[in-house]
């Protein structure tokens, strides 16, 4: 088993429930244990103008392969709903692999640790609820130092 962590985020429909069913549905999965998950939190949207989002994160323990476990996130944002049509844009269900143990991994489909991670309190801030000591491995830095570099103003916890 290897450590994997996510961000969870939707601002269409009923995001909670959204989010929630998502998370049963992935720990449902003979492969996938969520092991911890953070508190639900409002942010202001990146991209085109729409409504908030409920963001979170959450630490899987798996026996996938990053890009297998890429496979079953974009399965499971397709089982809610998920249409890719403007980049940013708003959606029910999006689901990032952030971190996978110390893994530095760099393929046209899946970049870990992922590329925007460092620069969005909207992603850090959950993550460090769950995972502050986790070390992002390009760095060198844990996430909790990162959170101090970022403004926070932004993410409420619910």
């Amino acid at each position: 088993m290897q450590l994997a962590a996510i961000a969870l985020g939707s601002n269409l429909g009923e995001s909670q429930q959204i989010l929630e069913a998502a998370l049963a549905s992935l720990d449902a999965m003979p492969n996938i244990q969520v092991t911890a998950r953070s508190p639900w939190y409002r942010t202001a949207p990146v991209g085109p103008p729409q409504p908030d989002y409920l963001n979170g994160c959450a630490l899987l323990a798996t026996t996938l392969e990053p890009e297998a476990l890429l496979d079953v996130l974009l399965a499971t944002e397709a089982q809610f709903g998920r249409v890719r049509t403007t980049r940013w844009g708003a959606r029910t269900l999006d689901l990032d692999l952030l971190l996978m143990g110390d893994r530095i991994l760099d393929t046209p489909r899946l970049q870990l640790p992922h590329p925007r991670l460092t620069e969005r309190a909207f992603v850090l801030v959950p993550l460090a609820a769950i995972a502050p000591d986790w070390v992002e491995p390009r760095s060198g830095r844990a996430i909790a130092d990162w959170v101090q570099a970022v403004d926070c103003s932004g993410v409420q916890q619910l």
